[in-house]
């Protein structure tokens, strides 16, 4: 007669790094018995892994690579590469071209780039010389079986709006192979997590706004304080507070608008999108932040996005939410 196994006490680990510019963390939950230094290892191979694919600031990636290709060359792309390219131009189209990632040589224009350039106002001529040369339809140029990508020349990638998601991603992937029942995830601001705490619940987060809601302005009411509960799920947060410059007395987001080649004018000061990756969480915001609140909002709405917009109202900030926002929020007491 089989007899059910006693369950298994679970201690919590923290652990802790640096990557991509920014930091990550994890806080999971395991058997006592496992290493934490194995797993802070774990952790920290997954997002070396994406640093030697997609950084634009390392000389060897495979993104530098490919941005510097001669004309005509094509290019086998690692299986983490190629799940983000994927994911990237699925939403580019789904977007309507609010999120592109083929924008590497605009961002390098406007000095958020890896180029050692400041910030300055490009002229016409400039901006429409590098939209021009931004080639052919990436999807055009990208190969599935195996997956390859082709360089036409002039086509510069940049990943930075979606590759802190997909670490926070593929670092909860490996720890769930590695036997880890529950963890929750965070790189750069973008989480993911997955399975209960000892006690049974999920993880659950304060959606991350700014400094601002938690200092309001005399007079004035904060934004109500959210909580999402992550379990197989994901939240990530884009947002003009992190980069940016004042040009004119307007307020110039690192977000570039691929329509127009130029920075948002008055974006958001954030937007924050739950979806069931970080990956596509961070792409997400991205997208809704160059779209605006006005029409971000409306399109969240119509796609069944969950979406939190933090906008400025003259002295105070609001909070805008989708209705699939909404439902899987909570405001805190």
């Amino acid at each position: 007669m089989a007899v059910p196994a006693e369950p298994v006490a679970l201690g919590g680990v923290s652990l802790a790094g640096a990557t991509m510019g920014t930091t990550w963390s994890v806080r999971a939950y395991c058997a006592p018995t496992r290493n934490p230094h194995a797993l802070h290892a774990i952790a920290q191979a997954a997002l070396d892994d994406i640093v030697a694919q997609m950084s634009p600031w390392v000389e060897d990636s495979d993104l530098v690579r490919y941005n510097r290709a001669a004309p005509g060359s094509v290019h086998a792309l690692p299986e983490a590469f190629a799940d983000v390219l994927r994911c990237a131009l699925d939403i580019a189209t789904r977007s309507e071209g609010a999120f592109d990632p083929a924008l590497g040589a605009l961002v390098d224009l406007w000095g958020f780039g890896p180029s050692p350039s400041r910030h300055r106002i490009p002229g016409d001529a400039e901006l429409q010389a590098l939209r021009m040369r931004r080639g052919p339809s990436l999807r055009a140029l990208f190969e599935e079986d195996p997956p390859r990508l082709r360089q036409p020349g002039g086509v510069t990638l940049d990943f930075c709006a979606i590759a802190k998601g997909h670490g926070a991603d593929l670092v909860a992937h490996r720890l769930r192979a590695a036997n880890v029942p529950a963890a929750l995830v965070e790189v750069g601001g973008e989480l993911f997590g997955y399975g209960r705490k000892p006690d049974g619940t999920p993880w659950r987060v304060v959606v991350e706004g700014c400094a601002e809601e938690s200092n309001p302005r005399p007079g004035t009411e904060p934004p109500p304080l959210r909580t999402v509960e992550l379990d197989g799920r994901a939240i990530a947060t884009s947002g003009d507070r992190w980069h940016g410059f004042e040009h004119e007395g307007r307020r110039l987001s690192h977000s570039i608008d691929p329509r127009t080649g130029r920075p948002v004018h008055d974006a958001p000061v954030a937007v924050s999108v739950i979806e069931a990756s970080a990956m596509q969480a961070d792409a997400w915001a991205t997208a809704l932040t160059v779209m605006g609140a006005e029409v971000g909002l409306a399109f969240a709405e119509r796609h069944d996005i969950a979406a939190r917009f933090l906008v400025r109202d003259g002295e105070r900030l609001v909070e805008r939410v989708s209705a699939r926002f909404d439902d899987l929020s909570e405001i805190a007491d």
